[in-house]
């Protein structure tokens, strides 16, 4: 991979990120570099699945590698949520 490539995943795992926080219903009391975080590693795992289940390769945009990177990122996003809500949750 070459280092345009690198940063063009970036930014994309950056704006899927951000689309996957949009997803999530609620507010998410998470910091915006972690959802960033979870996009990027939702656009490179999204990617992963989507050859491997032969649908990254069409012509035109791929739509269904688009879907599964935002599904991954608003996972990520609401597991990360559950986690730090759970974590604020004071008990009596």
């Amino acid at each position: 991979m070459t280092a345009t490539g690198i940063i063009s995943a970036l930014i994309i795992g950056l704006i899927i990120g951000a689309l996957g926080r949009l997803v999530v219903p609620g507010r998410q009391n998470i910091p915006i570099w972690l959802t960033m975080l979870i996009g990027v590693g939702a656009a490179l795992l999204g990617t992963v699945i989507a050859r491997a289940a032969g649908v990254a390769n069409t012509s035109g945009l791929d739509w269904t590698e688009i879907f599964i990177q935002v599904v991954l990122a608003a996972i990520g996003v609401a597991l990360v949520v559950g986690v730090a809500g759970r974590r604020g949750v004071s008990r009596y």
